[in-house]
């Protein structure tokens, strides 16, 4: 496989730095990490992103996701190893990844879920990861970027 051409992200220069601030945003938001790293997997397998898939595992072992962790994550709903709160963070994920799946995506019982376990802040992160996740899939799935390209 070869790339149609660079990251859009790169080749428009004011986009990446854009994308980092709102990254950046997102980690301040009070949400652990591997939560959000486990999010950013999440929505990447949904969505067949091998590069960001790649990513997203190297970085979920960064913030101390275990490998017996990411093994199943695709498969969280029958796995035993993900708290309350992470299981609510994925249905949210999942929910808003797959907005043209059903009519009301995202209803209330996943919100409601979600926001027994998050404040309103760490709800915000938490979406704005599932979003800027989204976005990076369709950029990366669209020019076929490499998995493993990007250092």
């Amino acid at each position: 496989m070869q790339s149609r051409m660079q990251n859009p992200a790169v080749v428009l220069s004011d986009a990446m730095p854009a994308i980092q601030s709102l990254i950046k945003a997102v980690h301040s938001g009070g949400v652990e990490g591997q939560t959000l790293e486990l999010v950013h997997l999440r929505v990447s397998q949904i969505n067949g992103c091998s590069a960001c898939v790649d990513g997203g595992v190297k970085s979920s072992r960064k913030a101390g996701v275990s490998d017996e962790r990411l093994a199943v994550v695709a498969a969280w709903r029958e796995a035993p190893y993900f708290t309350e709160p992470e299981r609510a963070a994925l249905e949210l994920a999942e929910a808003a990844t797959r907005l043209a799946d059903r009519g009301d995506a995202v209803n209330d019982e996943v919100w409601d879920a979600a926001a027994t376990h998050f404040d309103e802040k760490q709800l915000a992160a938490i979406v704005l990861m599932i979003g800027v996740t989204n976005l990076f899939n369709r950029l990366n799935a669209t020019t076929r970027q490499i998995a493993g390209a990007w250092g």
